[in-house]
């Protein structure tokens, strides 16, 4: 490894960047990775009447470079290298005139940085990296370090890391016969405009058998061009790994992370392709991928998954390949729920429970719903809640659960499935699991135990190497997640208890009301407001519980990355899945089941009743608080904070930097940004779990309580096919360019996604027995009604109470109704005034109780067994791809024998053609062939070449 320090003159250094931004200065080093950091030159004081000495350290006048082919050609020892990198104040220890100052606390924090840096890039260049790096010639500001992999480092972390790439071998894929080739090459056909127009394989019947890379074995692989072999995503990746497990200051800072954690690095990313929109004709895959996949004037047209998997890698492609299927999946879902919403406006008029309430002529006279303010009210005034009501709750709504159900069943075999077919495609089956580096703050809470324990004790200091966190270290953290977790659905609660406080207190000073027009639309008026303000309040906390969560994770302290994130999903799917759902879980299961009766209501703070459901049941306002909350989530959170927030961080980095720059302008520098210029600007990365999260979420509100709410699936769809674009648009055009992880599964996701597609069948096998009027109806028309029909049902519902009973001070005052009330009714079925067991639950209600709790059982297993039935009807693994993969297996066998002995008869045509020789007596030309086959016979019989790195025939 040659360093090369080039000693620049303000002009000499900063020469002509590469056009495209994406190379080293000599046009032809590819750019695989860019370190930034912020720096602060401090210059050394001199005596008066002395010449001005030079800059305190070279980086601030020179540019370095590795590995080039200008400036000094000749190594620097690695003794000097050592002291180079360690001297702090003394630079040149002779120079006249030169003082040694003391720094303050922040020059010596950023001289301590500088050297870190210096020897973090030193073994950077040990393990075999190039750099090349800015000359550092203002007071301060922005530097860039940028690194190329050469093709030795390539090979060998490739082999390292097992990454699978290209052989020279083809082999056909079967295709499917029958009728479904030809079903195929329909659909195929009909969706030829859908297509996006990228690139495609030539030949889409043949595919390339892949091996994981081997110096050894490098004759079997396709290496058309060394610079081309390894695609950009795989560069950054490998350059990724080394940047992971170089040390510095022995094992003090454990890779990149550590030092971008304690600010010694600002950043460190690969490089977009280049720019995706602009003057210039050069087409790239970043433009390409803006063009026909991040616009919304493309919203029709199917994901371009291949390209955006080899653009940024395994993980992000397949939340893109679920996100699509999702989608997909949607649709039908979307048309069944639209035709069970139909089907309630149809039936609507023939109805009988709806006609019963709205005719007048029965004249149902209902007791007040509040003391003293409140009169008695007819029932046919609630005429238009009723026929509302019925929209949802009608027979096709079982039907649509049950349905949904089995869609979600459906949707996840057919993930498992497409899951399987993208693996093979991508070269991902038998992908081993990785060995993760830990996590700097790991790493930093390891050191401080080692140091605490080296104060205690010295001996037995081949264990503390070894040492490693136990649960006892963590347990502070775990008891502060439970505690913090408790509190947080404690605090969810409350806020829920809040919005009921408030509908209750409300609605009664409203009715207190002198204004007829107020009085009469109380309901209305506070069940809007009342969402509204919950749908704040479920805004706020979920970006509360965001933070939390993460805190919560980084004081358990998790080993590797993979851990953090599984236990980060865990605890944020908690917390939000509780603030999401808590406040419609109450109005489905707890609301107007505490009220009480007349005479006997249940009281809060002493003096407000309870809350009651809607005279046509608390279906309509569930279905109302849950379409609120989940179009304010969807529009709101997923939408507008998506493409505010990144737009607002990014526009405060570059004010930020820009005030840096005008602070002391550059003259030399180059005025067209490079492309490392542009990625600094853009927002990091910070992981997929945010892009998860909302659509698990989503899939919640489309599954638990799709009873209520047939048209969840259409506004889903409707938000997905903008998310996709938005998600697609963010990735390409507002986000640095991710580091490539290569996974074979969706992970964590996978299991969240299963439990909730359990959880909603009897969640909603609950809202259909206990929230809608389904199982009552059921119960009057075959076992109460006198001719078969619902004639009489609403009668049949409504208990008589005597108004004579009523306690002091709860009567109406100054009640304007028309006749004089002696009874009057209300929603329940308990025993009338006349009976001797009066208001006491009738042979009705637990009738039609024990009739509720035996639907909930028989809904429920019927339905797991339909779900468990398609899930084994369904192979998880595709017949065709599961033959696919034994055939690469047998064909791989093929192409190591065939090339094996290929070159083994090439072997023995050298031996061959070396005992000719020996016989003519030539000597020059038994030299020369001896010195070009390079042979001998091993003890076995077989051959072994010294001039190659093959493996033993």
């Amino acid at each position: 490894i040659i360093n090369n320090y080039v000693e620049g003159t303000p002009g000499g250094v900063r020469d002509k960047a590469s056009p495209s931004g994406l190379h080293f200065r000599d046009s032809k080093r590819k750019v695989d990775y860019v370190l930034a950091y912020h720096y602060r030159r401090r210059l050394a004081r001199h005596e008066p009447g002395t010449a001005s000495p030079e800059p305190r350290h070279g980086s601030a006048s020179m540019a370095l470079v590795s590995n080039g082919g200008t400036g000094k050609g000749r190594a620097e020892p690695q003794q000097q290298q050592q002291y180079h990198g360690q001297r702090a104040l003394r630079e040149w220890p002779g120079l006249p005139g030169l003082e040694v100052v003391e720094l303050s606390p922040l020059d010596a924090l950023e001289e301590e940085r500088r050297l870190q840096r210096e020897e973090y890039e030193h073994n950077l260049l040990e393990a075999g990296l190039e750099i090349e790096k800015d000359p550092e010639n203002k007071s301060q500001g922005l530097s860039f370090v940028r690194i190329h992999a050469p093709w030795q480092v390539l090979s060998r972390e490739a082999e390292l890391l097992k990454i699978k790439m290209p052989t020279k071998k083809m082999y056909e894929i079967t295709e499917e016969k029958g009728i479904l080739k030809t079903l195929n090459e329909i659909w195929c056909k009909l969706t030829e405009p859908l297509q996006p127009q990228v690139p495609q394989q030539e030949n889409t019947k043949m595919k390339t058998l892949s091996y994981p890379f081997s110096r050894e074995k490098i004759y079997l692989y396709n290496i058309k061009d060394k610079d081309t072999f390894f695609d950009n995503a795989t560069r950054s990746r490998i350059v990724r790994e080394i940047l992971k497990r170089t040390s510095t200051k022995a094992r003090n800072s454990m890779g990149i992370g550590t030092l971008i954690a304690n600010n010694v690095y600002d950043a460190a990313y690969p490089l977009h392709d280049g720019e995706y929109e602009g003057q210039n004709d050069d087409m790239n895959e970043r433009k390409l991928l803006y063009q026909e996949w991040a616009r919304y004037g493309v919203f029709y047209k199917f994901q371009p998954i291949d390209l955006i998997r080899k653009y940024f890698g395994e993980k992000i492609g397949l939340y893109f390949a679920w996100l699509g299927l999702y989608t997909e999946f949607l649709i039908p879902s979307s048309v069944v729920g639209i035709i069970v919403f139909l089907y309630g406006c149809i039936t609507i008029e023939s109805d009988i429970p709806s006609k019963e309430m709205c005719d007048q002529r029965n004249a149902f006279t209902m007791c007040p719903l509040c003391d003293k303010f409140c009169d008695y009210w007819n029932l046919s005034s609630a005429c238009a809640t009723a026929q509302a009501s019925h929209l949802f709750d009608n027979p096709a709504t079982v039907f649509f659960s049950i349905f949904m159900a089995l869609w979600a069943t459906m949707f996840l075999e057919q993930w498992k499935r497409l899951q399987m077919r993208l693996s093979y495609f991508w070269d991902l089956t038998g992908l081993e699991e990785e060995e993760e580096h830990p996590r700097p703050e790991y790493e930093n809470k390891l050191l401080q135990k080692k140091l605490k324990n080296k104060n205690i004790t010295t001996e037995n200091s081949n264990e503390n190497e070894k040492e490693k966190l136990t649960w006892t270290d963590r347990m502070p953290g775990y008891a502060a997640n439970f505690g913090l977790i408790l509190f947080m659905i404690m605090l969810t609660f409350s806020a829920v208890f809040g919005v009921i406080v408030y509908r209750i207190t409300t609605a009664a000073a409203l009715s207190f009301s002198t204004n007829e027009t107020t009085r009469a639309n109380v309901r209305v008026t506070v069940a809007a407001t009342a969402v509204i303000i919950n749908l704040v309040v479920v805004l706020i906390l979920d970006e509360i519980y965001g933070a939390v969560a993460k805190w919560l994770t980084e004081i358990e302290i998790p080993k590797t990355e993979k851990t953090f994130e599984e236990r980060l999903i865990l605890k944020a799917f908690l917390l939000k899945f509780v603030n999401s759902y808590a406040s419609i879980f109450y109005v489905a299961f707890f609301k107007g089941r505490f009220v009480g009766r007349p005479g006997r209501y249940v009281y809060v703070f002493e003096g407000y009743r309870m809350e009651e459901c809607a005279p046509g049941g608390c279906l309509m306002e569930l279905c109302i608080q849950l379409s609120i909350i989940m179009l304010g989530k969807q529009l709101i959170q997923n939408n507008l904070f998506e493409i505010g927030i990144p737009k607002l961080k990014k526009l405060f980095r570059k004010l930020k930097d820009e005030r840096t720059v005008l602070k002391e302008m550059d003259t030399n520098q180059s005025k067209d940004p490079q492309q490392w210029d542009l990625d600094y600007i853009l927002e990091p990365f910070t992981g997929l779990t945010p892009e998860y999260m909302e659509m698990i979420i989503q899939f919640g509100f489309v599954t638990l309580f799709v009873a209520s709410f047939p048209l969840a699936p259409v506004f889903a769809l409707l938000n997905n096919i903008i998310e996709v674009r938005l998600d697609a648009k963010k990735f390409v055009t507002e986000l640095r360019r991710p580091d490539t992880v290569r996974e074979k599964d969706i992970g964590i996701w996978y299991n969240i996604l299963s439990v909730i597609g359990k959880l909603s069948v009897i969640i909603n096998a609950f809202v259909i027995a206990v929230t809608s009027d389904f199982i009552p109806r059921l119960m009057y028309q075959y076992a109460y009604s006198q001719n078969g029909t619902m004639h009489g049902f609403i009668n049949h519902t409504l208990s008589y109470f005597n108004v004579s009973q009523l306690k002091a001070g709860t009567q109406p005052e100054n009640s304007l109704f028309a006749q004089e009330v002696s009874f009057c009714r209300f929603k329940d079925y308990r025993e009338p005034p006349w009976s001797p067991h009066q208001y006491e639950f009738s042979k009705q209600y637990w009738a039609v109780l024990s009739a509720r709790l035996a639907f909930v059982i028989l809904f429920q297993n019927l339905v797991m067994f339909l779900s468990v039935l398609v899930d084994w009807m369904i192979p998880d693994i595709p017949k065709d791809i599961s033959e696919q993969i034994k055939k690469e297996k047998t064909v791989l066998v093929d192409f190591f024998l065939k090339e094996e002995h290929e070159k083994l008869k090439l072997i023995e045509t050298f031996i061959a053609r070396d005992k000719q020789k020996r016989r003519s007596g030539t000597k020059s030309k038994r030299t020369r062939a001896a010195s070009f086959s390079q042979c001998h016979r091993s003890p076995k019989g077989s051959f072994t070449s010294f001039s190659s790195q093959h493996t033993v025939v």
